[in-house]
């Protein structure tokens, strides 16, 4: 009973710290309601939804046909709404041209608003919610002229982890992707194993991570990857303070993708900016592959600029799980999908003026936790009711 004495004490943790962001979550809401900034659209019939998602999205006014596509995939305990107010998509997404598609969790298939990232059910190519994902994308493109080879997928913590699972599903879809303290393709298949990728990775070679993709049976029909067999472009983003999803994560996911790109760890190539750190892997003809971003001192967050010196990198805005650090990941997840125009960037600049200066880069940065996924397996029902009787959750 060890284990599960540990598993209990993790997720009263977890609940502790869940129900201070939620309740950051819904004064945040409050505010975006008042403001009235709601930018996101609901959308029906976009096909069977086995995963029951809602979809919602932003277009910009007089998007021309052919505009790229990014799907943005909140973390636990948030809305779509809420996300694209903290990360500032919406705001990129007008001033560089291209549409947004944001699935969102219902409290049906998670108390917590997670992604299922963990289920089998959830992520294998063609079933649950991956599926329900790839029908958007799909009507998406249908809906507004949309071009199918430039669709991006981005996602925070369960979202990010949800990500990485329907790029490795439907790598022939995705032209890149960006996973924001997330954890790779196969870290998870039941509750017990999530809490252990969670808080501490989980041990594997190199070798291995690649397999849990090449060689998934739930994932046949996507292995050989987009056109030519190349496999999405991935930005992954990790801060040193992360106590939710502990950094090794990370380093799983340069495994897996440098792997999948037929590339090496030992390959990358360090640069720094400020505190921060980016690793990357190139192809052979030079082009940045997989990009790996270490933030120093962030906690379980997305860092955002919003008064960053350059006025085009400036969106987003202060909330749970977005943490001012110096550096914006939106922005910089953008220009490594090749969507910052470069003549917009430039008006921008002339509106804003550029008498802003970024905060330090290493500020203190609040801890902001997000709540595991939902239950799951035999394992998952003995802890819930073990929590149950002890008076963590409700009935």
């Amino acid at each position: 009973m060890t284990g599960l004495g540990n598993t209990i004490a993790l997720l009263t943790r977890w609940r502790r710290d869940h129900e201070a962001a939620r309740h950051g979550q819904a004064r945040q809401d409050g505010k975006d309601g008042r403001r009235g900034g709601r930018t996101l659209t609901e959308h029906d019939g976009f096909g069977s939804n086995p995963g029951n998602l809602r979809m919602l999205a932003h277009v910009p006014a007089d998007l021309p046909p052919g505009a790229p596509l990014v799907v943005v995939l909140h973390g636990c305990v948030q809305t779509a709404e809420a996300y694209d107010h903290g990360s500032g998509w919406s705001e990129l997404a007008d001033r560089h041209g291209f549409a947004l598609l944001f699935p969102e969790q219902r409290r049906a298939n998670n108390p917590n608003l997670c992604f299922n990232w963990f289920l089998p059910g959830d992520t294998a190519r063609d079933q649950g919610e991956a599926l329900s994902i790839r029908q958007m994308v799909a009507r998406m493109v249908e809906l507004h002229g949309l071009d199918p080879a430039r669709v991006m997928l981005t996602g925070l913590s369960a979202g990010g982890a949800m990500a990485a699972s329907v790029l490795a599903a439907y790598p022939e879809v995705f032209a890149a992707g960006a996973v924001i303290a997330g954890m790779a393709q196969g870290s998870a298949a039941t509750l017990s194993e999530a809490l252990e990728s969670m808080a501490h990775g989980r041990a594997r070679t190199d070798r291995e991570w690649v397999s849990m993709v090449r060689d998934a049976p739930s994932l046949a029909g996507g292995r050989a990857g987009r056109a030519g067999g190349t496999w999405p472009r991935l930005s992954i983003w990790h801060g040193t303070a992360d106590k939710v999803v502990a950094p090794a994560n990370a380093a799983a996911l340069e495994a897996q993708w440098t792997g999948l790109h037929g590339l090496t760890r030992s390959a990358g190539m360090d640069e720094v900016l400020g505190p921060h750190r980016r690793r990357t892997w190139q192809d052979p003809a030079g082009g940045v592959v997989v990009e790996s971003w270490t933030i120093a001192g962030l906690a379980h967050a997305v860092p955002i600029d919003p008064e960053a010196a350059d006025p085009d990198a400036r969106c987003g805005h202060q909330a749970p799980f977005f943490v001012p650090a110096g550096i914006s990941a939106t922005w910089r997840i953008a220009r490594f999908f090749g969507l910052i125009r470069p003549e917009a960037a430039a008006r921008q600049r002339d509106r804003a003026g550029d008498t802003h200066a970024s905060p330090p880069a290493h500020a203190s940065l609040p801890a902001h936790a997000s709540p595991p996924a939902g239950a799951a397996s035999d394992l998952a029902g003995i802890i819930t009711r073990a929590l149950r009787s002890a008076g963590l959750i409700g009935d």
